[in-house]
């Protein structure tokens, strides 16, 4: 019997090996396809994108090669200066209140309160809506409470800036919320137990165990929000328009309105396109690093 079963086994391994080498034979006709659109809509736009942002064009059929200049004005740009600083400032304060919030939300809903799938919905449906959508609703929201004192979001800049913070918290809590949600369920149970055993308060607990076992979630949530602050632009677009005199104008939409909005403009907005990529990168890959020495295993 020991013996028939054996030979049961090595005949079914046999068989599927056998069946593994058609695949194996196929893999590059089912990758092609598919590798084959990636470099055509991504891969090939990309390199002419930083082939074009050297040269001066209309149309990319008459493009002719100009070398740094481009650079050189982008550089030489107030309002393009102006974006990048006011889009940076915009990334830490929307950093800091979206993690912190949602964090806390989160942490609130995982204590085992009543209703809490029905919160859950409720804080992530507003991610299902579309930017520019809720650009227009919050602009109308914000229009109707400050038209009390005489003024608008367009106003002041003051006002575009923490419209554009509050509708992107609207929107983004939700979804980080699910994210820590699901780092929080994983914190194995025992250890929060050695802790209240080791006569840890809640908010020791929070600090030395809770924390340093979310960190995976932590770096998720802060890669996203940074990336997504950063390449913000249809809200921007549909709050403020980089109202009053472009001065709530965030780099996306600076980078659009060079390209087509300024004649003649069209390299020096690829090139100013090049380098929010590069700075996007750079900075993203930081904090990704940063925060991922900070993980423990599990």
């Amino acid at each position: 019997m020991k013996g028939k079963k054996k030979k049961h086994n090595g005949g079914t391994s046999v068989n599927s090996k056998l069946l593994r080498k058609p695949i194996q034979r196929c893999f590059l006709l089912f990758l092609a396809p598919t590798f084959l659109a990636f470099c055509i809509g991504f891969i090939y736009p990309f390199l002419r994108g930083i082939y074009l942002s050297f040269c001066k064009f209309v149309t990319i059929g008459d493009a002719s090669f100009v070398g740094f200049r481009n650079y050189m004005d982008a550089f030489n740009d107030a309002s393009f200066i102006h974006a990048f600083w006011y889009t940076a400032l915009y990334a830490i304060v929307s950093l800091f209140i979206i993690n912190v919030l949602a964090f806390l939300i989160a942490y609130l809903l995982t204590l085992g309160i009543k209703g809490a799938n029905l919160f859950r919905t409720a804080f992530f449906m507003p991610n299902l809506i579309g930017g520019i959508v809720l650009g227009y609703i919050w602009s109308m929201i914000f229009n109707g409470v400050l038209g009390k004192i005489n003024t608008s979001i367009l106003m002041e800049t003051r006002y575009g800036f923490w419209g554009l913070i509050i509708l992107m918290c609207w929107q983004q809590i939700g979804y980080m919320m699910i994210i820590y949600i699901a780092g929080l369920q994983a914190v194995p149970g025992e250890l929060i137990e050695a802790a209240k055993i080791d006569g840890a308060n809640k908010w020791q607990t929070l600090k030395n165990v809770t924390i340093p076992m979310v960190m995976p979630s932590i770096t998720i949530c802060l890669f996203l929000t940074l990336s997504n602050s950063f390449k913000l632009f249809d809200q921007n677009l549909a709050l403020t328009n980089g109202a009053p005199m472009h001065n709530t104008e965030m780099l996306a939409l600076n980078i659009v309105n060079s390209f087509y909005g300024r004649v003649g403009f069209e390299g020096v907005g690829q090139a100013k396109a090049v380098m929010f990529f590069v700075i996007v990168a750079c900075i993203a890959l930081a904090q990704l690093y940063y925060t991922r020495n900070k993980e423990v295993e599990q």
